[in-house]
């Protein structure tokens, strides 16, 4: 157990198979797990609900390398866990009324393989590439244990999980460098836009704009919005919602597939933590997994 301030979740059995997991937010914490089980009690109602899905486990995240915006698509356990979070939402009696995903198949067909399962294939889908997964730069392809023992575990965790410092940059001569820039899909973006490395700062810092300009309006009008995206274009929003600290943020790890629901008052505030629809034992060891990615192997 972490000393200090923590993070700690609390379960509400919500059907036979599924379980809301609480977390409990200190803005300023380190993160632990301590599972109890209670009742969901809050003072207020809900003006609006969101969820959340972090894309399922892809090729990539499988072979433990830095995804980014190269294109990879699910694994076979990604697709079973992308079907699950639809069990979930289906379970939990879920409809929406618009999506939005990023431009990466991953979590396009996570977000297409939810739909499915909650038999609301027909809602209208918005694509963009500001909901993109953070840009890895030079680790791109990467196997991210190797790029560990070769670096160190601590430079590693500073590459992927510090709030302000970006990875080297993709040169041109990177062998992902064409496949990703000249791809036509961002043959819109202003030279500016087209990073070539991205902290999880200038992830938010392209994010946001999106949320507050396209999503903020659908929700206040009353739409219920899933997104599905990326850990850090998630966190980026996670944060925002949460006022969470940047160094609380960094020690965030989304799990992979596993929905994430915010009940939010009238001014998108949530006025409850985030609530995982998972079960208790999946939610955690998914989160530990995402920790762990960039430790060198023993």
């Amino acid at each position: 157990m972490l000393s200090g301030r923590v993070r700690s979740f609390t379960c509400l059995r919500i059907a036979p198979k599924a379980l809301i997991v609480r977390s409990v937010l200190d803005r300023r914490a380190v993160f632990s797990f301590s599972y109890q089980y209670l009742p969901l009690r809050t003072s207020q109602m809900a003006a609006y609900k969101l969820v959340l899905i972090r894309h399922g486990e892809s090729c990539w995240n499988q072979e433990n390398r830095f995804c980014g915006w190269f294109d990879a698509d699910l694994s076979e356990t990604g697709a079973q866990e992308a079907k699950k979070g639809g069990q979930a939402l289906k379970e939990a009696g879920f409809e929406f009324d618009i999506c939005y995903t990023s431009v990466l198949k991953r979590a396009i067909r996570t977000l297409w393989i939810v739909l499915d399962g909650i038999d609301q294939m027909w809602l209208p889908v918005h694509r963009t590439w500001r909901l993109n997964e953070r840009h890895y730069g030079g680790l791109t392809g990467l196997n991210k244990a190797e790029t560990a023992a070769k670096h160190g575990e601590a430079q590693v965790k500073i590459w992927r999980r510090s709030y302000d410092i970006p990875p080297p940059s993709m040169d041109e001569d990177h062998d992902f460098y064409s496949i990703i820039s000249k791809d036509r899909r961002y043959a819109d973006l202003t030279e500016d836009q087209l990073p070539s490395c991205e902290s999880l700062k200038d992830t938010i810092a392209r994010a946001l704009p999106f949320w507050n300009d396209e999503i903020v309006p659908q929700i206040k009008e009353g739409k219920r919005v899933l997104i599905a995206a990326h850990g850090n274009s998630l966190r980026g929003i996670v944060k925002h919602l949460e006022g969470m600290s940047e160094e609380a943020i960094m020690e965030l790890n989304l799990p992979t597939g596993i929905p994430i629901l915010y009940e939010l008052d009238k001014n998108l505030k949530p006025i409850k933590p985030m609530q995982f629809l998972g079960d208790e034992e999946t939610v955690r060891k998914a989160m530990e997994a995402v920790a762990a990615q960039g430790k060198a192997k023993k």
